[in-house]
């Protein structure tokens, strides 16, 4: 259990609107710790909420009392019967199951928007659904089976043959209420014609009454009424799923129609034609999609007036299959009334360009929202047939209220859509309005015969409205359902159902103004997974979250809590900080965290040690050698002696100044390659500096020759710029904050780079994938100051190799297997497809762990913070040492940037290499 400060407050924050700081969070390992934290709490007479990824919208992960993390263990995924069937965790998210269940091909049937991040736990307690799997392969229709912690404290696994038993004894109150609730609901035919009307659509709105009509025996009933009731009724300490196929041939389209009406009209035709998806666009979301910079023509050549666009899908097994489907489309889609000629395509950039569309919405206007405002994504349900009319409607209602730039959009083929509001909560008139727009939203939904809620779960936002949805009867039933499972109270009060009738006005989230390159975040916790900091200190939105809780606490002047959070903020939010991207990549409105750190870093650095590194920019060249010579030395030295020199160093400097050296690292690298000019030339090379800085592994050469070897053998003759030795793509200055440094290095690195290719005739050709990304970040930052560098074309080695050297190449002998660690920067650049394919080429298997991760070394952040990389890597070692086991040895480990083989090298003790230095000896 931990109760500090910091603890508390970044995990008090979720993708709702609601906030929520616990006294203090517990990290249970397993079910008996679950059951006795339920003995702890009960005892206590307090409550608990468990959390997990943190992407739910309605308010049902946060508490003032204390916090479950769910996440941190329980992150086990077990694949069954080829597939048919997985068991999962409740800390795993769908994407990791997913990847899991691709070579079987087959995925789980629930397919949330936000894969990345949500957890099995969440998906299942929240019954999510998303783009395609409607109400027929989510969560309560795939359920195989659960193992669920009680609040009395049992443990059941409701696949053990004599569950029933098991529960009758140990719960007997709970096994006969559950029936005698059943033959309450079928006593009143009204009743059950109204539960079977409401959830013949999606719908999350209070608990699923269905289960007491779909199942007879009291474990059935109880299992399918656990799913969806968000953390109120049990906890899902295991999931066992049943899979669903891959369809993977996919072409996808954008009908375009001059009127909403218009595309209403066409949806039932559509739906009968058994299309995968249907996905509703309204006229103000295409109004946003055409600022979008990769907008279709298909859109970007109408003048938006009234429109309305349906996206949709055709999978298919196979590629004969999916051209007749395709076809069959097409000559529906031609009898429509469209604005813009119909067109399918399984080109993945055109493909890709469409989902930016429907996925670029929640960028594009959270992102552009007012700073101080919170983002909602609401969701509600009507029948398909109503759908016009409650678009419409809604519509009307953000003009009425003055919510504009809100756009509609959603799973058109389910009555499903979502709608998003910027709001802010900290005044009364916008709390005021807030409350009106929501009594108009329940009344145009309700009065149209659908549901509150559809995929996000009741939440605290509709717990108010149960009652109003599902009348008297029914939601006393669910009242008596939430006393039999947990009589004490004490699973996650206030959500699912609420008395307060003002309990949704509770609890608002504040969100002060605190840095440009922040406010945009809406705290969805998309970045989390993907952080390598996430296992040992905080995740990227919890660095934002807590400059916000700062700033807030400043603004209330107490400055013991603001002191505290200061205190260990330094460690946890900026010294052990990758600054590796990932976060960006996964972030859907933009948000890079790094570069927030970068300023804290920049802010920090004394005048002197910043002035320092500006001297080091002048004269890089050598401090690069002597770097190598000092490493070559130590190589040379007991280890033990060079590690406790540092480490006095280290006490005596700070931690976040000197590395820790240890015997894993390499000797030093070897000068860099002569200037050279050829007439003839093809392209630049730029040998990355940490050659010099840091050797190969034994017996190898290291990728700058490997690099050079390849480029002659493939009689591709190259320019080396002048000063070669003393430039560098500016990262060691950037990530640390040095920014004077910096951009003496910027200048120096573009000015060199544009003679050296001729003014941009010449492609420029990097061995370090992180190199090449930070020369990108380079001519990003300097091309506004100096447009003709936008002509510079600067490409990572591993790309230009795949494409242009590989295919004049042949390889002698092909190794059996290698494994490949691809890297944050392959992952930036788009190059990992160019890593894998060279793999490819030399050897016949390549196993690229499904765990793979940035490996956080980050420079010298992985001498510094070792413990960083230990935990960043963690789960990827563990992958490599089971398919050693499993499978016999790898022949080669490799990857594509010199500090991450190193990292890599020290966390499972095998010797990494860049991919080029492989090709090399194989093509000689």
């Amino acid at each position: 259990m931990t109760s500090r400060s910091i603890d508390r407050f970044a995990r008090a924050h979720d993708a709702s609107h609601y906030l929520l700081v616990p006294d203090a969070v517990l990290a249970p390992q397993d079910a008996e710790g679950i059951a006795r934290a339920f003995a702890a709490v009960r005892a206590a007479g307090r409550s608990l909420t468990f959390r997990s990824g943190g992407t739910s919208l309605s308010g049902q992960g946060v508490t003032g009392d204390i916090l479950v993390d769910t996440r941190s263990a329980f992150r086990g995924i077990t694949i069954e019967d080829d597939g048919a069937l997985v068991r999962v965790g409740p800390g795993a998210t769908v994407r990791q199951v997913n990847t899991r269940l691709a070579r079987f091909g087959r995925k789980l049937g629930p397919d949330p928007a936000s894969e990345i991040a949500c957890t099995i736990g969440g998906v299942v307690a929240n019954n999510s659904s998303g783009m395609a799997c409607g109400i027929t392969e989510n969560s309560y229709r795939t359920i195989d089976s659960l193992v669920l912690v009680l609040p009395g404290g049992t443990i059941l696994d409701t696949a053990a043959a004599d569950a029933d038993e098991r529960l009758r004894a140990a719960e007997p109150d709970l096994a006969d209420g559950l029936l005698a609730l059943r033959e309450r609901l079928l006593s009143s035919p009204d009743a059950v014609a109204f539960v079977r009307q409401q959830f013949s659509m999606k719908n999350t709105m209070g608990y699923g009454l269905n289960s007491l009509l779909d199942f007879e025996d009291p474990v059935k009933i109880l299992e399918h009424l656990v799913i969806g009731s968000e953390g109120t009724l049990a906890f899902v300490a295991e999931a066992r799923f049943r899979t669903i196929e891959i369809r993977p041939q996919i072409a996808t389209g954008l009908l375009v129609f001059t009127t909403l009406a218009d595309a209403m009209a066409a949806l039932p035709g559509l739906v009968d034609q058994g299309l995968a998806t249907v996905e509703l666009l309204d006229a103000a979301s295409l109004r946003v999609a055409q600022g979008l910079s990769d907008v279709p023509a298909s859109i970007s050549e109408i003048a938006v007036d009234a429109h309305a666009a349906l996206l949709v899908e055709v999978h298919a097994a196979d590629s004969d299959e999916l051209a007749e489907a395709s076809a069959a489309a097409i000559a529906r889609f031609e009898t429509l009334p469209l604005a813009v000629a119909p067109k399918l395509t399984t080109d993945a950039a055109e493909r890709a360009s469409l989902w930016h569309v429907r996925k670029g919405l929640y960028t594009a206007v959270a992102g552009a929202r007012p700073s101080g405002t919170t983002a909602l994504l609401e969701d509600i349900v009507v029948p398909v047939d109503r759908l016009l009319v409650t678009c419409e409607r809604l519509i009307e209602l953000f003009a009425e209220h003055d919510y504009d730039g809100s756009v509609i959009f959603g799973h058109a083929k389910d009555g499903n859509v979502h709608f998003l509001l910027n709001e802010r909560f900290d005044d009364a008139d916008s709390l005021a309005r807030y409350r009106r727009f929501t009594a108009d939203l329940v009344d145009l939904v309700l009065g149209q015969g659908g549901s509150l809620k559809a995929e996000h779960g009741t939440g605290r936002i509709m717990a108010p409205f149960v009652r109003r949805q599902y009348g008297d009867f029914l939601t006393d039933m669910m009242w008596e359902i939430k006393r039999l499972v947990d009589p004490a109270g004490i699973l996650n009060p206030g959500v699912v159902l609420s008395d307060d009738p003002d309990s949704y006005l509770h609890d608002l989230k504040r969100v002060p103004t605190v840095e440009s390159e922040v406010d945009r975040c809406v705290e969805c916790g998309y970045c989390e997974p993907t952080c390598p900091s996430k296992d040992i200190t905080l995740t990227p939105r919890q660095r934002i979250v807590l400059r916000r809780d700062m700033a807030w606490a400043e603004e209330q002047g107490d400055t013991a809590l603001l002191e505290e959070l200061r205190a260990d903020y330094d460690y946890e939010g900026v010294q052990t900080c990758a600054v590796d991207g990932m976060c960006g990549v996964a972030c859907p409105v933009d948000i890079n965290t790094g570069d927030l750190v970068r300023r804290l870093r920049a802010e920090e650095a004394a005048r002197l040690e910043d002035g320092v590194w500006d001297v080091a920019a002048k004269n890089w060249g050598a401090v690069t050698r002597v770097g190598g010579v000092a490493l070559t030395v130590a190589d040379a030295v007991p280890a033990p002696l060079v590690t406790a020199v540092t480490r006095l160093g280290r006490a005596v400097l700070g931690a976040d100044t000197v590395p820790l050296y240890d015997a894993g690292l390499p000797r030093g690298g070897s000068r860099p390659p002569r200037p050279a000019s050829p007439a003839d030339a093809q392209a630049v090379f730029f040998g990355a500096c940490i050659g010099t800085m840091f050797g190969p592994e034994e017996h190898g050469e290291g990728s700058r020759d490997a690099v050079m070897a390849l480029l002659d053998r493939a009689g591709i003759p190259v320019v080396i710029p002048d000063d070669a030795g003393g430039l560098c793509c500016g990262t060691p200055w950037k990530s640390k904050g040095h920014l004077t440094g910096y951009d003496r290095m910027t200048d120096r690195v573009l000015a060199s780079l544009w003679e050296a290719s001729r003014h941009g005739d010449l492609p420029i050709v990097c061995d370090a994938a992180s190199c090449t990304e930070g020369l990108h970040v380079m001519l990003a930052k300097s091309v506004a100051e100096r447009p003709e560098y936008a002509g510079l074309v600067i490409e990572d080695a591993t790309t230009y190799i795949a494409r242009e050297v590989l295919p004049r190449l042949t390889v002698s002998e092909k190794l059996d297997r290698i494994a490949v660690h691809p890297t944050c920067s392959t992952t930036a650049l788009g190059a990992t497809g160019a890593l894998t394919a060279i793999a490819a080429a030399v050897a016949d298997q390549v196993y690229v762990p499904d765990g793979w991760g940035c490996c956080a070394f980050a420079g010298d952040r992985g001498m510094l913070h070792p413990e960083l990389t230990a935990s960043a890597t963690a789960v990827e070692s563990a992958e490599i040492a089971a398919a050693e086991t499993a499978n016999g040895g790898f022949d080669a480990f490799v990857s594509a940037n010199r500090t991450c083989e190193i990292g890599m090298s020290r966390a499972t003790g095998r010797p990494y290499r860049h991919v080029v230095e492989i090709l090399e000896e194989l093509t000689r």
